[in-house]
């Protein structure tokens, strides 16, 4: 299976990194400047700067020449996800396509593989998804993911092919339980951010740590997901460590709000946008999702930290 990677951000660069230590990969840069300064320099200074390129990474702008590899890794927004599709249609048609992003779509309430599939019904779909952060990969780092296709084959494939020396890959065909942890996940960890930021302590921390985990159940088993697949890597394992890293953007926004600075609007935090699209989704589905409702009023300045925290502190008590 030859590969390519779509999308030169820290994450996709790390990904075809690692990959192209055992066998050749194209990675797409929208930018053609970006693409050429890859090739000449070798390294994404932008994103990962003094961590080389293989040799058998090859940087490109040409999206006909990255697209016409037999697997397709999407490493690029889950916002922007459906435009990438749109607007190349042709060249990805009956495509094996990796979907390397986390969250729920805004506008539609879908996930990854639901975007794909409805945009390019002739396509494979599958998700990779797990705790990971860019650097550690790049540099080689033992990390481990999980890999979701509803085709069990073409899933046990994918996991030959895309495991490296530092990536372990681990299979599932319960694609919506792996979409919804890595996106749900995101939400509860601007949560903890916020609550490191204001100085409430890490107790406090484990506290929505635990509780946000049974809110990405009570969303993802309404949805049909598999419970096992939430106690794994793509739900507890990345919860575990987007909560609990200052890496992560989604809890640098959180911590950002905690302690009322400003956060850089050119940073792309999947977590706030699959917040709102959870919230408007749990009303749909009549489920109660309390630290969802709380994060999307921090993030749209109804709520402040005190005023959240007293909010959610004064529920009815219940059993756990």
């Amino acid at each position: 299976m030859s590969l390519s990677v779509l999308g030169a951000g820290a994450f996709g660069t790390a990904l075809a990194i690692s990959l192209a230590k055992q066998a050749p990969v194209t990675l797409w840069a929208r930018d053609a400047e970006h693409a050429a300064k890859m090739r000449e320099g070798r390294c994404n200074t932008a994103r990962l700067p003094d961590i080389p390129l293989p040799e058998a990474l090859t940087p490109t702008s040409d999206f006909h020449l990255a697209a016409s590899a037999e697997v397709l890794l999407l490493a690029v927004p889950m916002q922007k996800l459906r435009s990438v599709l749109e607007a190349n249609r042709e060249a990805l048609d009956s495509k094996v396509l990796v979907a390397c992003c986390k969250g729920i779509e805004l506008k539609t309430g879908l996930g990854p593989i639901a975007v794909i599939s409805e945009v390019l019904p002739s396509a494979r779909s599958a998700l990779l998804t797990g705790p990971s952060f860019a650097a550690d990969i790049a540099r080689g780092l033992p990390t481990a993911l999980t890999l979701a296709c509803a085709d069990a084959d073409l899933c046990r494939r994918l996991q030959e092919r895309l495991t490296t020396a530092n990536l372990r890959l681990y299979r599932t065909t319960d694609t919506c339980g792996a979409e919804l942890g890595g996106a749900l996940k995101n939400v509860i960890a601007i949560a903890c951010g916020a609550v490191i930021g204001a100085g409430l302590g890490d107790s406090a921390r484990a506290a929505l740590m635990t509780r946000g985990y049974a809110e990405m159940q009570r969303m993802a088993l309404a949805c049909g997901a598999k419970p096992e697949t939430l106690a794994g890597l793509s739900g507890f394992g990345d919860l575990t460590l987007t909560c609990s890293s200052t890496l992560s953007r989604n809890y640098q926004l959180g911590l950002s709000i905690g302690r009322g600075d400003g956060f850089d609007p050119t940073v792309t935090v999947e977590g706030a946008a699959t917040a709102r699209a959870t919230a408007a989704k749990a009303k749909t589905m009549g489920l109660d999702m309390p630290l969802t409702e709380t994060v999307v009023g921090l993030l749209n300045g109804d709520l402040t930290i005190a005023s959240a925290s007293a909010q959610l502190l004064a529920r009815p008590l219940k059993e756990e």
